[in-house]
């Protein structure tokens, strides 16, 4: 079994790490009965005698003795971190995996990246190299921030350089929460820009995640919960919408169901990693099999159901629709149509009692209304996790590598040109040291380069595939 370390940056990453570790909790405790540590739960939690001095001696068998997050928390605004260690998840960090300050980087992308980047680079070094010695075999680091603010944005995409230099083997898989146009933060398409050009070099796979789609999947969900339509009474424990038997009893905040739907996408994401199926997918799988060209590491998520009905055993048309949902607007967690786009590579990542067959036939059925590239006609992906989320009996998670997410860069482009013609709020950002006008042009300019190749992809998706020859085999 490998391991991964989850790298929560900022006020939004920290919140959304919250959700992810408290589910997954529930997950393995739904599964784990006999409270015994095994490989599942050692990919994400170490197991630590808190008896022992010091570090704490870790246990690699027997029974749970005291379960630690493989994370390390970051935030220069000491809110929401010191809020989760006042939390029911207080027991599953310890100080050495903090680091906060007090100032915050004032929604400045500048002050995130430059100036805290530098000061806090050898104690979080430390804390990184920390988490991969106690991994027997360290897979994947997820960093979990936001593109708008100045933390997640600025110090989130600073960690991303030093992990590339510091672990150049293991894979950087990024969570970002792109602002929605309504953004309360006003120099947030600076932010966001200046992030994109670190997240291009940087990283290996990049799951853009916009708040207006996640707000829009909750007001669908609440609208067919309230409906009041015969079946639609939402299991107690359905992770999504409930946080009943969670650990989480506190009074629910906004942002909450929101952060739930991305940590449900992580849970998905890692549901291979951590649980047995027919069909595993390695992490390192979705990179090297999704990404066919360096800088086009950008995968739209969309999860499937989003909700439970009251029915446990879901007849076979159900199933179906529940792959035909995953490729329609309205599942994605970014506001995009890949339908109508072109695809380079698709995963799905399929949990609980679903056969192969399955899997196979939906594809079957699917792929005649999906455009894929002329050569790569048959970029498909799949896995089985044989254990589903708690309350379903199955879910879907499609990963699909697709030019639908050129809108929205574009958009951001369009948002960053409005601010950046009037030169409006741009001293605040070139006062900090080391940071000059040309790290805009350059910022800019990257984003140019991706939306162009995404472009040129477009532009083949009216040619005709080659039928290529087969051998014939003689009978």
């Amino acid at each position: 079994m490998t391991q991964s370390v989850v790298v929560q940056v900022g006020q939004c990453g920290n919140q959304i790490g919250c959700c992810f570790w408290d589910l997954a909790l529930r997950e393995h405790a739904a599964v784990n009965q006999k409270g015994i540590y095994d490989e599942a739960i050692s990919s994400f939690f170490r197991n630590v005698d808190t008896r022992v001095t010091g570090d704490g001696g870790t246990i690699s068998k027997g029974k749970i003795c005291s379960l630690k997050a493989r994370a390390v928390l970051i935030d220069m605004e000491e809110g929401v971190v010191n809020e989760i260690l006042q939390g029911p998840l207080r027991d599953v960090f310890d100080s050495k995996q903090l680091i906060t300050d007090i100032s915050g980087s004032g929604n400045n992308w500048a002050v995130g990246h430059k100036v805290f980047g530098s000061l806090y680079q050898e104690q979080t070094l430390e804390k990184l190299r920390k988490s991969a010695e106690h991994c027997d075999c360290l897979q994947c680091f997820f960093i979990i921030h936001s593109m708008g603010g100045g933390t997640g944005s600025g110090l989130g995409t600073f960690l991303l350089k030093v992990l590339e230099d510091e672990f150049p083997e293991v894979y950087r898989f990024v969570t970002s929460i792109y602002p929605s146009s309504e953004d309360d933060v006003i120099t947030s398409p600076y932010n966001s820009i200046l992030a994109m050009k670190e997240l291009n070099e940087h990283a290996d796979c990049v799951l853009p995640i916009d708040n207006q789609s996640l707000f829009d999947i909750i007001s669908k969900i609440d609208f067919v919960v309230n409906s009041g339509k015969l079946d639609t009474t939402v299991k107690p424990k359905s992770l999504v919408t409930s946080s009943a038997g969670a650990l989480k009893k506190q009074q629910k905040k906004p942002f909450d169901a929101m952060n739930n739907i991305v940590a449900n996408l992580l849970l998905n994401l890692t549901s291979s990693a951590r649980f047995e199926g027919s069909l595993n997918m390695d992490l390192n799988e979705i990179s090297m099999n999704l990404v066919p060209f360096p800088q086009l590491h950008y995968l739209v998520s969309s999860l499937t159901p989003l909700y439970t009905l009251a029915d446990v055993n879901i007849p076979p048309r159900r199933l179906d629709q529940m792959f035909s949902d995953a490729f329609s607007k309205d599942h994605q967690l970014i506001r995009a149509d890949p339908k109508h786009s072109l695809y380079l590579a698709c995963a799905l990542m399929v949990r609980g009692n679903v056969q192969i067959s399955d899997l196979r036939r939906n594809i079957e059925r699917l792929k005649p209304s999906l455009q894929f590239v002329s050569w790569n006609q048959e970029g498909w992906k799949t896995s089985l996790c044989s254990v589903p989320p708690v309350g379903h009996s199955h879910s879907l998670l499609a990963l699909a590598n697709n030019t639908c997410v050129k809108p929205t860069f574009m958009e951001l482009r369009e948002r960053f040109m409005r601010l950046y013609k009037k030169k409006a709020h741009l001293h605040h950002y070139l006062q900090v040291e080391g940071m000059e006008e040309s790290c805009f042009t350059e910022a800019v300019s990257s984003l140019s380069a991706l939306i162009q190749e995404y472009n040129q992809l477009d532009a083949t998706k009216s040619m005709p595939v080659p039928d290529i020859p087969r051998l014939s085999v003689a009978v």
